[in-house]
């Protein structure tokens, strides 16, 4: 879980206490691995195709992405490194003033998006509307022909008509519950 939900959680903010682990680290190699294969399959191959990692969570699983779609794709004597890029929504969120608003990290896309397929990759879709801002945001750099949505969890609760392409695991929630994404496993419980 983001260190700013953790902030940000009403009140005055929380501490995640895990109650389950639903995924380890072996889960999320496995789920990572399947959802590069899923990528190259339905965007028949790689060309034209680039991550960008929303700030904070989506980063680190972007990353591991691009690692396994290279790791996949280097079989291929003309591969390319697919390119990776960095996203931070703050400044797009339509909670701007509702909650104080900061941006998490920095946002670096060093690429042309234009006519690309960009595959915006969260760890976590909740109500959708961090990806809503996403959306906002990459105006700023182009426009993608296509753009495509990996999570590693979609605990449902949607309020926007998003839906992923790629999805680690579906993992119903209570809306009193919370998701802990790391490179260790993904852990269910809740903030106190």
């Amino acid at each position: 879980m983001a260190e700013r939900e953790r902030r940000m959680t009403r009140p005055t903010g929380g501490v995640f206490v895990a109650r389950s682990r639903v995924m380890d680290a072996d889960d999320i190699a496995r789920a990572t691995r399947r959802m590069a294969h899923e990528i190259i399959e339905a965007n028949s191959g790689l060309d034209d195709v680039c991550l960008i990692g929303l700030q904070t969570g989506g980063v680190p699983l972007a990353r591991a992405l691009a690692n396994a779609l290279a790791e996949i794709d280097g079989d291929d004597v003309a591969s390319t490194e697919v390119p990776l890029g960095r996203l931070d929504v703050a400044f797009h969120r339509d909670d701007i003033g509702i909650r104080p608003t900061m941006p998490e990290a920095i946002t670096d896309v060093p690429f042309h998006i234009d006519d690309k397929v960009v595959v915006l990759v969260d760890d976590v879709l909740y109500t959708g509307r961090t990806i809503r801002a996403a959306l906002d945001a990459l105006t700023s750099f182009g426009r993608p022909h296509a753009v495509q949505l990996a999570v590693m969890v979609d605990r449902g609760h949607r309020e926007l008509p998003i839906r992923p392409d790629y999805v680690g695991k579906n993992l119903p929630t209570r809306h009193d519950e919370s998701v802990d994404v790391t490179a260790d496993g993904v852990d269910l419980g809740e903030l106190r």
